[in-house]
């Protein structure tokens, strides 16, 4: 797997040099110092800053660039995996088997005997696939970290799912004294 320098062999071809440079990054006796230090929580904010970094070289237009930062954002996913390997957690393959195996169920217009795709069906299944981990209310599955007004957003748009919009700001001043008067009734009566 390994040059004679402790290089990865034809690095950049494989997937599998890439799991075998941040094993041997993470190596407790040959690794990298900062590397082996590392945690979920410590290299966090640099997987949220590759992804903006992929996203600002697909709006730039720059294909390599965009290719570059899809590496790093990759080397991201492949650091979070092997940390949680190393606690018995699961491996790159598990992150790699899951995410095909929620493709292949999003996809029964190519994958099964639907005929076409139907933004309905689709919607239906992502709401089954919430119901199914859910931990509480229809919003609790919306990241905190996200960007407050990316987050604003998406709480808006699951939010309208269920009637919660508005053509204007009226009815919606309407909504929250009938939802204060709730409240207040609630209070009352202890």
């Amino acid at each position: 797997m390994y040059d004679d320098d402790g290089a990865p062999r034809n690095p950049g071809r494989s997937l599998d040099a890439l799991l075998a440079l941040m094993a041997r990054l993470r190596d407790p006796d040959k690794g990298c110092d900062w590397d082996k230090v590392q945690s979920f929580e410590t290299i966090a904010p640099y997987t949220i800053e590759e992804a903006y970094e992929v996203a600002d070289a697909i709006a730039r237009g720059d294909r390599g660039d965009l290719r570059e930062e899809l590496g790093d954002l990759l080397f991201q996913v492949v650091f979070h995996a092997r940390i949680a390997e190393e606690e018995g957690a699961f491996a790159f393959a598990d992150v790699a088997e899951a995410i095909t195996a929620k493709m292949i169920a999003r996809h029964p217009h190519v994958f099964g005997d639907a005929r076409a795709h139907d933004a309905t069906r689709w919607e239906d299944h992502k709401a089954a696939e919430r119901a199914a981990k859910a931990k509480g209310g229809l919003l609790d599955d919306i990241p905190l970290a996200l960007p407050a007004l990316l987050r604003a957003v998406k709480l808006q748009k699951r939010a309208t799912r269920i009637g919660f919009d508005w053509p204007d700001l009226l009815p919606v001043l309407d909504k929250l004294e009938e939802e204060i008067g709730e409240l207040k009734a609630e209070i009352a009566a202890g």
